[in-house]
C-alpha cells in the first residue's frame, strides 16, 4: 500500500472515508465499533450542529474529553470544516481549563461527562455550543444562527495545542494542516502500516504524540484503532492486550518502566541468588529473552511496533527491551514540531538513542561544547509550528535567526547520525568548576535502584541533592517481612530506610562522574507533582531549592555584621 500524500486533514479524511468505507476505523474496548463510513456520517452530523450555532471558518473549538471513538469524530468535524481544534489535556486543573478556553477564544466545546464538572459556569455560559462527546448530544447552545465553513488549505491553522507547562504556564502551539500532514511521510518512511494493522490506544488523544501517530496516521491508511476507556493500569491493560492483540501500540516510558520493575526487576532482586546470577551478562540476556517471550505473549504475539516517547526512558528498562527482543522504538519530538523529529524502526534501535533524523527533517547542534561535543538541538522541518498563540515574544525566542526551531534539548550525534538526548538546556546545572551537570543522567541511575520509583536532582547551597519517592510496592514487601512484629520493628523500619538512603547515595556516586556526585538523599513522601503528560513539574522543586538557598544566604548575611562588630 502507498502512503496518503494529501496536504490537508480534509483531503486525508474524505479519502479514507471513501477508500475504506466498510472497514472498522474506531472501536471502544468492549464497546461500540465505527466503520470509516459511519465516522464520515457522524462528522457531517456534528458539523451541522456547529453550523447551527453560528460557527465560522477560523473559529476555535475546544475538545476536552477522554479517549473514545467520538473524540476522533469531533476532531475531524472541526478541522475538515476550516475551524481550528483546541485539544486540551484532561489532567489540567479547572482553573487552567478555564484559562485555556478563554485564551484560545474557543466558541464551542466538546466535553466528556466527568471533565464537564471541572469547568466553571462562566466558561460554559461564554460558549456558543457545548456538546457531549459520549453521544454527541447538545448540553447547551447560546447562539442560534447559521455559520459558514470553508475547505482548508495546507497553510491554514488546524489546531492550537496547549503545552503542559513543566517550566511555565501553558503556551498555545499553532500547527497548520501542512505541519500535521507532513508528518505522515515521516512515519511511513520509518515504519509503514496498512489496513491490516490494529492499534491499541491508551494515551490521551489531546497529546500530540497520540493524536498524530495514533489517530491521524492509522486513519490515513485504513487501520483500526481500539480505545481503552480507563487508565492503563496492569489490571485494565492486560485483558485489553489479550483481547485486541495489537500490532502497533504507543506508550510513555512510565507504563513500560512499571511493567519492567514489577514483572522483571522485582524477580531478579528478590534474593541473593537471583541478584548474583543476573550480574553475569550471558545469563542476564538469556533470562531477559525468556521474560521477553512472556511479555510478547501478554501483548498477543502480533506486536510489530511498540513506540515509546514523551519522556526519557530508563536505561535499565531499555536494556531489557533490547535483550528481550521486544520490537520497540524510541522517538524524539515536541508538540511544537507536531511532534516527530527523530526515530528509528525496531530493527534499527541503538541503546540510548532516539534514532536518526526523520525523512524530510534536518537537525543540527548549536553552541557546541568543545569538550563534550554536545549542543542544543535545533531543527528545520515542515512540521515546525507557526508560533505560540498570542505570544510573539515566546515565538521569537523559539527560533534561531536563520529560522530553525530551538528544541531546548541538549544532545549529540554518533558517527552514523543517531541522536542521543542528554537533557533539557534549562535543567542543566553548572558545577563549581564550570562543569555541565545533567540532572536527568543522575536521575536515570537513581531510578534504576530497586527501592526508588522516581526522583529529581536539585542544587541546594552549591551541592547536588536527590529528592526521591520510594517505590511503595517494594517498601510494602519489606514492611510485610516485619509486620508480625510491627511494634518492635517500627523504629527498625525507619532506621532501615535511613540506611537505604545511604546505600542509594553510595550506589549513585559509584556510577556517575565525580562532579555529578550527590551529597544527600531526601525522601519525598508524596508522589512528585506532574504535568498532564505525566512529566514531573521540575520547576516547583527547583524553586523550593532556590528558596532554601536564599534562606541560607540570608541567614549568613544577618550573622556577618554581628561577627564584624565583635
Amino acid at each position: 500500500m502507498e502512503q496518503n500524500i494529501s496536504k490537508t486533514l480534509y483531503e486525508i479524511f474524505w479519502h479514507s472515508v471513501s477508500a475504506y468505507a466498510d472497514r472498522a476505523a474506531y472501536t471502544m474496548w468492549e464497546g461500540e465499533e465505527l466503520t470509516y463510513a459511519e465516522v464520515g456520517r457522524r462528522v457531517q452530523a456534528v458539523q451541522e450542529k456547529l453550523l447551527s450555532a453560528g460557527l465560522k471558518a477560523g473559529d476555535k473549538v475546544a475538545i476536552l474529553s477522554s479517549s473514545m471513538p467520538n473524540w476522533g469524530v469531533c476532531y475531524f468535524a472541526v478541522v475538515t470544516a476550516g475551524l481550528v481544534a483546541v485539544p486540551i489535556l484532561p489532567d489540567f486543573t479547572g482553573e487552567e481549563l478555564d484559562m485555556i478556553i478563554a485564551h484560545s477564544e474557543s466558541k464551542a466545546l466538546f466535553v466528556s461527562d466527568k471533565l464537564f464538572t471541572k469547568l466553571s459556569k462562566s466558561t460554559v455560559d461564554s460558549l456558543n455550543l457545548v456538546m457531549r462527546t459520549k453521544n454527541l448530544g447538545v448540553i447547551s447552545q447560546r447562539v442560534h444562527q447559521r455559520g459558514s465553513f470553508a475547505v482548508p488549505a495546507a497553510t491554514d491553522l488546524a489546531v492550537i495545542i496547549y503545552t503542559s507547562g513543566t517550566t511555565s504556564k501553558p503556551k498555545g502551539v499553532m500547527l497548520t494542516h501542512g505541519n500535521i500532514t507532513s508528518q505522515i511521510p515521516m512515519y511511513y518512511g520509518i515504519f509503514p502500516i496498512d489496513e491490516n494493522d490494529v492499534f491499541l490506544s491508551v494515551l490521551p488523544l489531546s497529546h500530540t504524540y497520540e493524536c498524530s501517530i495514533g489517530l491521524i496516521y492509522p486513519f490515513s491508511l485504513g487501520a483500526r484503532v481500539t480505545y481503552l476507556d480507563r487508565p492503563p493500569t496492569a489490571s485494565a491493560l492486560m485483558p485489553a492486550l489479550r483481547g485486541v492483540r495489537p500490532t502497533v501500540m504507543l506508550i510513555v516510558p512510565l507504563i513500560i518502566e512499571k511493567i519492567y520493575r514489577s514483572q522483571v526487576q522485582a524477580k531478579f532482586n528478590s534474593n541473593f541468588f537471583w541478584r548474583t546470577i543476573c550480574k553475569v551478562a550471558p545469563i542476564r540476556r538469556y533470562l531477559h529473552r525468556v521474560a521477553g517471550e512472556k511479555l510478547m505473549k501478554v501483548f498477543g504475539r502480533r506486536l510489530r511496533f511498540l513506540g515509546i516517547g514523551g519522556a526519557k526512558l530508563d536505561g535499565q528498562t531499555e536494556k531489557f527491551l533490547l535483550e528481550a527482543k521486544v520490537p520497540y522504538a524510541i522517538g524524539y519530538g515536541l508538540t511544537e514540531t507536531a511532534p516527530l523529529l527523530a526515530g528509528a524502526a525496531p530493527s534499527m534501535v541503538r541503546l540510548g538513542s532516539t534514532g536518526p533524523e526523520c525523512p524530510g527533517v534536518e537537525l543540527r547542534l548549536d553552541n557546541i561544547n568543545p569538550d563534550t561535543k554536545q549542543g542544543e538541538i535545533v531543527a528545520r522541518t515542515p512540521s515546525a509550528m507557526q508560533g505560540y498563540y498570542k505570544n510573539p515574544e515566546a515565538t521569537a525566542e523559539a527560533f534561531t535567526e536563520d529560522g530553525w526551531f530551538r528544541t531546548g534539548d541538549l544532545g549529540c550525534f554518533d558517527k552514523d547520525g543517531f541522536l542521543y538526548i542528554r537533557g533539557r538546556l534549562k535543567n542543566m546545572i553548572v558545577g563549581p568548576s564550570g562543569e555541565n551537570i545533567y540532572p536527568e543522567d543522575i536521575e536515570t541511575v537513581l531510578n534504576s535502584h530497586v527501592y526508588i520509583s522516581e526522583s529529581i536532582v536539585t542544587e541546594q547551597q552549591g551541592q547536588l541533592v536527590a529528592l526521591v519517592h520510594f517505590d511503595t510496592e517494594a517498601l510494602e514487601a519489606k514492611y510485610e517481612e516485619w509486620r508480625d512484629q510491627l511494634d518492635a520493628k517500627l523504629d527498625e523500619f525507619e532506621h532501615w530506610k535511613e540506611q537505604t538512603k545511604k546505600e542509594i547515595l553510595e550506589y549513585v556516586n559509584s556510577k556517575v562522574n565525580k562532579f555529578s556526585h550527590i551529597s544527600d538523599v531526601v525522601e519525598e513522601k508524596e508522589e512528585f507533582i506532574k504535568t498532564p503528560t505525566k512529566k514531573i513539574k521540575r520547576f516547583l522543586y527547583n524553586k523550593k531549592a532556590e528558596q532554601n538557598n536564599e534562606g541560607a544566604d540570608n541567614a549568613g548575611s544577618e550573622a556577618d555584621p554581628a561577627r564584624n562588630s565583635a
